[in-house]
């Protein structure tokens, strides 16, 4: 519970400052990516611990990875599509059968036709996806949370004793 709620403050705390576009719109990026590939599998595990060491919202990249998971399965048959069209081409399949005869790279799942049209769709939509989520983090912290902080409603909230259960966990970080 205790890491959910850090998680939660942390993206409204990066939502809502001027300097956490990047790592937001990074964590956006790669939960794009992890949802459409399988979570337990190697490039899963490379996607964790690259959020894990550098500098990206976690909560941004969860979300964003259970958002794209269900909508991944509407996509299914064009990834599917994309997949066996990449894995039946005449031209790679020495390297497909080198990297099967890899000791890790199977681990990846890469036979599967779905696996390997979502690995493709993600590395190809990957920096759009990031511009695309950087423009509109960015502009949702020069619009809409400046608003929001003049409403009577955010004004109220700021009086409350939740606000203020808040402020002193910012202060603590424990």
């Amino acid at each position: 519970m205790s890491f959910l709620l850090k998680e939660i403050f942390s993206l409204i705390r990066i939502l809502n400052s001027e300097t956490g576009s990047k790592q937001i719109a990074l964590g956006l990026t790669l939960g794009f990516i992890l949802g459409l590939s399988p979570w337990i599998s190697i490039q899963g595990i490379l996607i964790f611990l690259f959020i894990i060491i550098f500098k990206v919202q976690a909560g941004a990249a969860f979300v964003s990875a259970a958002l794209f998971s269900l909508i991944t399965y509407v996509f299914d048959p064009l990834l599917h599509k994309l997949g066996s069209n990449v894995l039946k081409h005449d031209s790679l399949e020495g390297l497909w059968t080198t990297l099967y005869n890899a000791p890790l790279v199977p681990y990846t799942k890469f036979n599967n036709s779905v696996v390997m049209g979502g690995a493709v769709l993600g590395l190809i939509l990957a920096p759009l996806m990031y511009f695309i989520f950087y423009k509109l983090v960015s502009k949702y912290q020069v619009t809409i949370v400046a608003r929001f902080k003049n409403t009577k409603i955010w004004k109220a909230f700021k009086g409350s004793i939740i606000y203020n259960w808040y402020i002193t966990y910012e202060k603590y970080k424990f």
